[in-house]
């Protein structure tokens, strides 16, 4: 595609005009760090408050999703789940409607991988390059552009996309095809859910057998228990500088999200006939969390349902 290949000589040269859809938690950080990057971005969010704070970080404002989308080189959405992302995108006043022939659109939402395919087909319907990228690290990764990006889509999309993704993170990995950036983050996200139980646990049996948690870390990260939940996200109080737990477990990752994608990882294998015990017990449990109306606390909160040793 002629647009396309001068798109990414463009990129690599210059500021690129990028419409950014979805200014929340991780979206606004990540609208800021391209805007500090040098490009042109205009954010549209339907809360006012954040639109209010993108402009004050130095970007342009759009009242409607044909201001955010008219002549930009870049359209990114970060939004909730997959409907709204197809209705922000291919609604009657969605963003493909406005969209320049040959512009890329990047999906860094999490979303079901159908969604996510029928996306990449509606894109390419209107001659848009595409890519699903979905996103690992928090809010913190997404203030601090170290977050690791999981891409699907075809190898020129992804060239062209790996300089908008650049200005936001660390680490971008093409995962394969449509969808397949999705496929990984469910996955990933489901092996987080599930091991965050898991130290949580061992956390509350250590305090029970009087090894106090600070040990405890410092044998399991460096044993064969380490993971990244116990070494970058320990949800006990005083064993890490800068993690939930320091901060009355205000998010972070909230729980609620934990759970959208434990049941994204669910339905995944229902669609496919795979069985994931593990994680059909890990979503039954943050679902009881929730239900105690704590999903504004981070996903590291569950100690505290640990705790009180209540079979769920």
């Amino acid at each position: 595609m002629a647009t396309l290949r001068h798109y990414f000589q463009h990129m690599e040269n210059s500021m690129a005009k990028i419409g950014f859809v979805g200014l929340g938690h991780m979206g606004l950080p990540m609208a800021m760090n391209l805007v500090k990057a040098g490009h042109q971005v205009t954010g549209y969010d339907i809360q006012q408050t954040a639109l209010q704070l993108f402009s004050h970080a130095g970007g342009m404002i759009a009242q409607n999703l044909h201001e955010a989308a008219e002549e930009k080189d870049v359209l990114i959405t970060m939004l909730q789940n997959g409907p709204q992302v197809v209705n922000v995108c291919h609604g009657s006043n969605g963003l493909f409607q406005s969209a320049k022939k040959g512009a890329l659109f990047i999906d860094c939402s999490t979303i079901d991988v159908n969604s996510s395919r029928e996306l990449h087909h509606l894109a390419k319907q209107h001659q848009l390059a595409v890519v699903d990228a979905p996103v690992s690290g928090g809010v913190a990764g997404a203030a601090a552009a170290t977050l690791t990006f999981m891409v699907g889509g075809e190898e020129k999309a992804f060239q062209a996309a790996q300089p908008v993704l650049g200005a936001m993170g660390q680490k971008i990995i093409h995962t394969g095809g449509a969808g397949s950036g999705q496929a990984a983050k469910i996955c990933n996200n489901m092996i987080l859910g599930i091991s965050m139980i898991a130290i949580s646990e061992a956390f509350v049996l250590a305090e029970h057998l009087q090894l106090s948690p600070q040990k405890l870390f410092e044998v399991v990260s460096s044993a064969s228990g380490q993971c990244w939940a116990m070494t970058k996200y320990a949800p006990v109080p005083g064993v890490l500088e800068n993690v939930p737990a320091n901060n009355d477990y205000k998010p972070g990752f909230a729980a609620a999200m934990m759970l959208k994608d434990l049941l994204l990882s669910q339905d995944s294998a229902q669609s496919v006939n795979v069985k994931t015990p593990l994680g059909a017990r890990a979503t039954s449990i943050y679902q009881h969390f929730i239900d105690q109306g704590l999903g504004n606390a981070d996903f590291s909160a569950i100690i505290k349902l640990i705790s009180q040793g209540e079979e769920v």
